[in-house]
């Protein structure tokens, strides 16, 4: 049985967020296949995982050098793509689009270029369009399962959660135990209300060897969403800064208080601890 806490939160603005973390953290590995980081021009040599690991200020001089490459060479790939991720990052989402739009039409071919336009389409609203972008990407003689995986999370914003797993399993099959997968289909059920389910994926997939720490944020929204925050509190602050760790628990406070949730999921935290003293 849902506690009432996360029934609230099913419907809420925390459930489109969460949402759209899903589909930003499916997308991101699919323009990383092959090129992850920028091979021409004077742009640093900056990954997506090295971005995910920025705080805010590093984020804006990464965001002003790559910016800067951009306008020498608007119709450069990796340069552009690595620039509609940063703006992603930062919020400019409606930017990010215009930059991906632009690197699509000088690429309309390129897989890579199709998924991260697509995910700058989700990003900034454009769920329809996402989807038919992403589906252009797939090619059926040689599916991507990242392409299936970003297929599934955009069907979930839209409310078809079935297909959307059809799409998740799909990505296993090509791509057997993938933690983003499993996260991924944990967020699922977390978006229609099923809390133990979504997080016995998260849990498996937090589990994986190659999980990354957008996983285990993801295992730690669950966990904290059923009320044990002091436990969500300890896997949101492993493998992080204690200034990213914070700021992630700060995000998820928010959030919950935003239904007035936290302090009652905080207040039954405190009281399940003490019956088990």
């Amino acid at each position: 049985m849902i506690a009432p806490a996360a029934s609230t939160f099913r419907k809420s603005h925390l459930a489109r967020t969460a949402a759209l973390l899903l589909l930003l953290a499916s997308v991101a590995g699919c323009a990383s296949t092959k090129r992850d980081v920028a091979t021409t021009g004077s742009i640093p040599k900056v990954s997506t995982a090295s971005l995910q690991g920025m705080n805010a200020v590093e984020l804006a001089n990464a965001e002003r050098s790559i910016g800067a490459a951009y306008a020498r060479d608007p119709k450069n790939r990796d340069i552009g793509l690595q620039y509609a991720n940063v703006l992603g990052m930062t919020g400019k989402n409606s930017q990010a689009l215009a930059v991906m739009q632009q690197v699509a039409i000088a690429h309309p071919a390129d897989r890579d270029v199709l998924a991260a336009y697509g995910k700058a389409q989700a990003a900034a609203g454009q769920l329809e369009q996402a989807l038919t972008t992403i589906s252009r990407a797939q090619t059926p003689d040689h599916p991507d399962w990242r392409l299936y995986s970003a297929e599934g999370a955009v069907l979930d914003q839209l409310g078809r959660s079935n297909e959307a797993r059809q799409k998740y399993r799909m990505a296993l099959d090509a791509q057997p135990n993938e933690p983003s997968i499993m996260s991924n289909l944990g967020m699922s059920y977390v978006l229609s209300g099923d809390l133990k389910t979504a997080e016995t994926y998260m849990r498996n997939a937090a589990g994986q060897p190659g999980a990354d720490s957008r996983v285990r944020q993801n295992l730690a929204l669950v966990v904290g969403l059923q009320g044990r925050f002091s436990e969500a509190e300890d896997i949101a602050r492993k493998e992080l800064s204690q200034q990213q760790a914070d700021a992630n628990v700060t995000y998820l406070r928010s959030m919950l208080s935003q239904q007035n949730s936290w302090s009652k999921l905080a207040d039954k935290d405190g009281k399940a601890k003490q019956s088990t003293n």
